[in-house]
């Protein structure tokens, strides 16, 4: 199930379960995880990304394990915020997952979080390329659900 905002999605879960971001690229993804308390996002790790079903099974044990009760993910909307076709292929690609893996999610935007993260990275942390590759995409998730999680604070 798809819902339309973070605050609906933390809405319907059960108190003490905890919200995976998830920052969906073309050849790993991203993930971080909530604290039970919805207030914190932190990267938790970045995998492969495959075929659909078996990222759904593997969200399957990963809720079971750390107690998830819904996801969020990263909406790519343009610069200028216009829904174009990577947003609609991020929709489509979280709804597959989410019905598979029977975890309710929302989609939230993400533009420049992956630039946010890097220039971070580099001016902050002063990582080389190859380490920033390792780590960049679950920051990237981790900046994506933070950003969600402060939002559904506000309302």
């Amino acid at each position: 199930m798809l819902y339309a905002t973070p605050y609906e999605l933390i809405q319907q879960l059960p108190k003490g379960y905890r919200i995976l971001g998830i920052d969906p690229g073309s050849k790993q993804i991203g993930l971080a995880l909530s604290d039970v308390t919805l207030m914190l996002a932190s990267p938790f790790a970045t995998v492969k990304r495959g075929k659909v079903l078996v990222f759904a099974q593997y969200l399957q044990e990963l809720a079971q394990k750390e107690q998830v009760g819904g996801l969020i993910c990263g909406l790519p909307l343009s610069l200028d915020g216009d829904f174009g076709p990577a947003a609609q292929a991020a929709r489509d690609w979280i709804t597959a997952v989410s019905n598979a893996s029977q975890l309710p999610a929302c989609l939230w935007d993400e533009r420049l979080s992956s630039s946010a993260v890097n220039r971070f990275l580099i001016n902050e942390a002063d990582l080389s390329r190859k380490k920033r590759n390792a780590v960049v995409d679950k920051m990237a998730a981790s900046y994506t659900l933070q950003a969600a999680l402060d939002a559904s604070k506000n309302q």
